[in-house]
Order: C-alpha cells, then sequence, then structure tokens
C-alpha cells in the first residue's frame, strides 16, 4: 500500500479493528487447540497476577457482563483451571483464583500468542515504538 499523507490516512478506529480482526483470526486457532475460548483466555489471563475479589470485580475488570461471565467461570471450574473459594472476610463474596493448572494453561497459551505475534511484529520497522505506543494509549 502506498505511503498515504496524514490528513488522507484512514481513522485509528479502523486501522485498530482491522490489526484486532487479524491477531484474533491468529489467535482462534491456538485457544481452539487448548479447548478454551477468548472470554476464558481472558478469564485466564486477569487472574494471572492474583486472586480477583469477587465475580462483579472480576467482570468489570475486563468489561464483560457478569452475568454471561458465569457459565465461563463455572466451565473453568468445572475443568479445574480456576477455585471459586469464599472470602474469609466475606463468606457471601468468592474469590476466583486460578489452580495450577490454569496458570499452566495460561502460560501456554500465551507463548503460543506472543510467538504468533511476532510474524506481525516483524512487517514493523519500530516493534518497540509501536508495543510502547499500544501500552500507552490503552
Amino acid at each position: 500500500m502506498p505511503d498515504v499523507a496524514e490528513t488522507e490516512r484512514a481513522d485509528l478506529g479502523a486501522m485498530v479493528m482491522r490489526l484486532g480482526r487479524r491477531l484474533l483470526a491468529m489467535e482462534q486457532p491456538i485457544l481452539e487447540h487448548h479447548g478454551v475460548s477468548m472470554w476464558a483466555y481472558v478469564v485466564l489471563t486477569a487472574l494471572r497476577d492474583g486472586p480477583a475479589r469477587a465475580q462483579a470485580t472480576l467482570a468489570a475488570a475486563i468489561g464483560a457482563d457478569k452475568t454471561r461471565l458465569i457459565p465461563i467461570l463455572d466451565d473453568l471450574q468445572r475443568r479445574g483451571l480456576i477455585e471459586r473459594d469464599p472470602d474469609p472476610a466475606d463468606r457471601r463474596v468468592r474469590l476466583l483464583q486460578l489452580t495450577p493448572e490454569g496458570r499452566r494453561l495460561q502460560k501456554a497459551i500465551q507463548s503460543e500468542i506472543r510467538s504468533a505475534e511476532e510474524t506481525i511484529l516483524a512487517e514493523t520497522a519500530d516493534r518497540a515504538a509501536f508495543i510502547r505506543a499500544l501500552q500507552a494509549l490503552s
């Protein structure tokens, strides 16, 4: 594609959407190979750094509707990937955390996704600047 003057470039939203579709298409086979949906992977990744206090808190953190999140959590718990334990401070609240198997699966998926991302990142002249810009904007 030829260089486009700044005033004639595509809007940021359009560019981000094209990149997002490309990334999702790249990630989908990886997730299917591991038997998880994108939302399940998002949950596993959100819990990677520590437990979440309450399903509503987790839903807000990942931008999910809490009622739609429940079947995903049920499935992850049934598969032994997360635990939902009563909070000692408030037994009505459930603490959500990864099990060792959930941690292993999240790391395996993330490793494969990062490897696949290398193909896309190789297309940019300054990958570090691109990643910094994404981090700053998100």
